[in-house]
């Protein structure tokens, strides 16, 4: 073992006795997982993976749309107008300051226990946690306890969310056959396009029938009371997929690390930066457009909610052909030609974005919201789940991915409505657009250092050198 990565260290891969007839057969099936999976295996799997992320994102962004809309009135009523519409941004970014420990928690236990597990648990943390927001009393019937329980749930929100994505693209990816992961990884990203879609179907459809008062008065708990009859679907959904192939050798042959978030940090610290790095934009970018751009509409342009979420909509819709596209695409050219072309595209957009928002014309702005969505935001969407995983080992890839999603979370997505709103407030809409720009600038650098990942074996990078020897006879 002269020379592993991990020879001589604390953490070492676990091997309570040498691999019985049984661990035989199943590392022997395990291997051939990838190579006999037949196509409507396959295609279960990959509806398993998107109906399960659409679910959870669904939860995760209605709470987002009703921030931005009726949370300051509800529950930070005693506080102006601007200090409530900020404290009610507060408390989305909440949930992204908690989703960097469901990562290391879900992590942690993805990676020594399997990956299905794991996603069926953030599954009734999430569903739960969102139908009891759509039950909480506001601050004219609870006082102070209203916006403290309403942080709670928002907490277990973020936790549910943080182990969730990782599972998922790993569920499509570690099942998919060589050549396809681009595309199968796009299927989960797709649940975000699809629980978008869902969220503002769904709030278009509540704010469209009912007044501005029947609305914040009940109209709102509708979106998360939905969310009981969703989770039952995921459950049944998620119960009835198998472990994958790529977990199951690593099971057979006995060789989970004890900790690995240590052999995160330690083997594949300079991925996991770049892929923070990679992620920062496009994280932003998502939640510059679907909900400070609600805000901004309203109260500086005058403009009606159900634009908006119209235009939000339809460019969810398209995200349900672009994502996949853009990640078959990876599949053809390179993982790192694709994001790259979607940082670079963002990068310019930032200015003109807002250019057309201030013309005020619906069409316009529907178009805005779209070359933003669909050709930056998708472009890098498409193709993340398969470079991420591809940059990280089989043993550590559940931690690996899920850390580097999340944590940048708290910067890219979490306070980029906070930090957009104050910087409006304060210097006006360029420097929105130099605030994204900049984030554009990080996000192509990191990807122009990342390597090519798209020709690689996962068996290849399954397991570190370390393994393999404590493995051998």
């Amino acid at each position: 073992m002269n020379g592993s990565p991990i020879s001589g260290r604390g953490d070492i891969p676990r091997i309570a006795q040498p691999p019985t007839e049984i661990d035989a057969a199943a590392w022997t099936a395990a291997a051939a997982g990838d190579a006999t999976a037949t196509t409507p295996s396959i295609r279960r799997i990959l509806l398993a993976s998107f109906i399960g992320t659409t679910i959870e994102w669904y939860d995760f962004f209605i709470y987002g749309t009703a921030a931005a809309l009726v949370f300051n009135r509800l529950f930070f009523p005693s506080v102006n107008p601007f200090l409530g519409t900020l404290a009610s941004f507060a408390t989305f970014t909440v949930g992204f300051v908690a989703r960097p420990f469901g990562a290391v928690v879900f992590g942690h236990f993805g990676d020594r226990l399997g990956r299905k597990s794991m996603l069926i648990y953030s599954l009734l943390i999430m569903g739960i946690a969102t139908f009891l927001i759509g039950m909480l009393p506001t601050y004219e019937t609870a006082g102070m306890w209203a916006p403290i329980i309403l942080v709670l749930m928002r907490v277990a929100q973020g936790i549910g969310i943080g182990g969730e994505w990782g599972g998922a693209v790993l569920l499509a990816i570690e099942h998919s056959a060589p050549g396809k992961r681009g595309f199968a990884g796009s299927w989960p990203e797709m649940g975000g396009s699809a629980g978008l879609l869902l969220s503002t179907l769904v709030f278009a459809v509540v704010t469209g029938n009912l007044t501005d008062e029947q609305f914040a008065a009940w109209g709102w708990r509708l979106p998360f009371l939905l969310s009981v009859v969703l989770i039952g679907v995921g459950l049944w959904i998620r119960l009835h997929v198998p472990e994958t192939p790529a977990f199951a050798k690593v099971k057979a042959r006995r060789v989970e690390l004890e900790r690995p978030i240590v052999g995160v940090v330690r083997d594949y610290g300079k991925n996991l930066l770049l892929a923070m790095g990679m992620r920062i934009a496009q994280n932003a970018l998502f939640y510059i457009v679907t909900v400070f751009v609600l805000s901004y509409a309203q109260s500086k342009l005058n403009i009606s909610r159900s634009t908006v979420l119209t235009g939000e909509t339809i460019s969810a819709a398209i995200g349900l052909f672009a994502v996949p596209f853009f990640g078959a695409l990876s599949d053809r050219v390179g993982r790192k030609t694709v994001y790259l072309s979607g940082a670079l595209f963002a990068f310019c957009y930032a200015l003109p974005f807002f250019w057309l928002l201030n013309t005020q014309s619906t069409l316009v702005i529907w178009l805005a919201i779209i070359l933003g969505m669909n050709l930056g935001h998708d472009c890098m969407h498409g193709p993340q789940a398969a470079y991420f995983s591809e940059l990280f080992g089989t043993q550590v890839r559940y931690s690996g991915i899920s850390v580097a999603y999340q944590l940048t979370s708290i910067l890219g997505g979490g306070l980029a409505p906070l930090i957009a709103f104050a910087l409006l407030e304060t210097w006006g809409y360029p420097a929105v657009a130099a605030y994204v720009m900049t984030l554009c600038a990080i996000t192509a650098t990191a990807t122009f250092i990342a390597p090519e990942t798209y020709r690689r074996d996962l068996d290849d990078i399954q397991m570190n050198r370390a393994s393999i020897d404590v493995a051998r006879p």
